[in-house]
C-alpha cells in the first residue's frame, strides 16, 4: 500500500538503489593491476603475502588503516526528501 505521494514498492526501490550505489563505489575502490613491491604513500616495503593476498595493493597496512578511516566518514547518499533528513 502506498503512503501520501509514494508509489507502491518506492521505500523498497530506495533501498535497493542506496545498495546498488555502495556496492558500485566498493568495486571502484578495488584495487587494479600488479602490486607495487612500496607503499606508494610512505615507500614501507610490502611483504610478499600481503601483496599475493590483495592484487593491486599499492598501501603498506598502516597507510591503507588509515585510508580507510577516512573512507569509514563517507556516510552515503541521502535519498529522503523531508527537510528534516536534508539539515543533518
Amino acid at each position: 500500500m502506498a503512503t501520501g505521494w509514494a508509489q507502491d514498492g518506492a521505500v523498497q526501490e530506495q533501498i535497493d538503489s542506496t545498495i546498488d550505489d555502495a556496492v558500485q563505489r566498493a568495486r571502484s575502490r578495488l584495487p587494479k593491476g600488479e602490486s607495487l613491491s612500496h607503499c606508494e604513500e610512505c615507500d614501507a616495503p610490502i611483504p610478499e603475502a600481503r601483496r599475493q593476498a590483495v592484487p593491486g595493493v599499492r598501501l603498506c597496512i598502516n597507510c591503507q588503516a588509515e585510508a580507510d578511516k577516512e573512507d569509514a566518514r563517507f556516510s552515503g547518499y541521502n535519498r529522503r526528501g523531508s527537510k528534516d533528513s536534508q539539515l543533518r
